[in-house]
């Protein structure tokens, strides 16, 4: 496939830009010739110097992260950023990045992934960025428990046998849940706003345990990695279903 046809395909997919004035990762084609064939794709959360070598190690021609290489921009090619574009260029392979829009994605996104793990219904979206969502929130067939939750997500998400951790001051069933990957504890006004009973995330911050206790919240850290998989795996399937041979590299941090 062409490599403009297929980032168009993604981006046209993924609505990328409709994230562009609120998402400091610059998501589509990060590095890149203006022409080329892709056969190969190779999909990982982080883009680092790991796992552009395992994607050039597999044949790839375009690695596809979550995470990518640049953040609100780059003045020097040093550094971090040196070590990591460096191997995409010796080895002529593209690098595609879905940031917040793989995260808020209601059918391919991270938190969609993790809503499907516990069988949530009646799914819309959730954590407002601007006009635009990160995360879902949906309603349990069957109320959790926060052990019961905690145990689920634990035996589901690559957290590199790191536990997941509770902050346990909601109701004691835990039916309408919503879902913010990686760092989402900014959203718990939001989900308080809206008669959320727990809150799913990945990483936290130290006022994040006020903020739930006062707002009578269950908020679960399953780790920002592992809460992140889901949406490059979906987009992994996707990759098949339009042809493409793919490889996906693992490279949990336990973080």
């Amino acid at each position: 496939m062409e490599l403009q046809t297929l980032t168009e395909r993604l981006d046209d997919r993924l609505a990328t830009d409709a994230y562009a004035d609120v998402d400091a990762s610059p998501n589509g084609l990060q590095v890149g010739p203006d022409s080329g064939t892709v056969s190969h794709v190779a999909v990982a959360v982080d883009a680092a110097v790991e796992t552009i070598e395992a994607a050039a190690d597999a044949g790839a021609d375009l690695l596809l992260t979550h995470h990518g290489i640049v953040w609100g921009g780059m003045e020097r090619l040093t550094g971090t950023h040196y070590r990591r574009i460096a191997p995409l260029l010796e080895h002529d392979m593209a690098l595609y990045v879905s940031h917040l829009p793989l995260d808020g994605h209601q059918e391919l996104g991270n938190a969609a992934g993790i809503a499907e793990v516990l069988g949530l219904g009646n799914r819309t979206p959730f954590g407002t960025v601007g006009p635009e969502y990160v995360g879902q929130r949906g309603r349990a067939q069957s109320a959790y428990t926060a052990g019961e939750l905690q145990s689920l997500l634990e035996s589901e998400l690559d957290t590199a046998s790191q536990p997941v951790q509770v902050l346990d001051f909601g109701p004691d069933e835990l039916r309408d849940i919503a879902i913010v990957t990686g760092s989402g504890t900014d959203w718990i006004e939001e989900a308080t706003r809206t008669d959320v009973d727990a809150l799913i995330t990945g990483e936290g911050k130290q006022k994040a345990y006020h903020e739930a206790r006062e707002a009578g919240l269950t908020v679960l850290l399953a780790g920002h990695y592992a809460t992140e998989t889901a949406g490059v795996q979906a987009l992994q399937a996707l990759l098949e279903e339009w042809g493409l041979e793919t490889t996906y590299i693992d490279h949990p941090t336990g973080l």
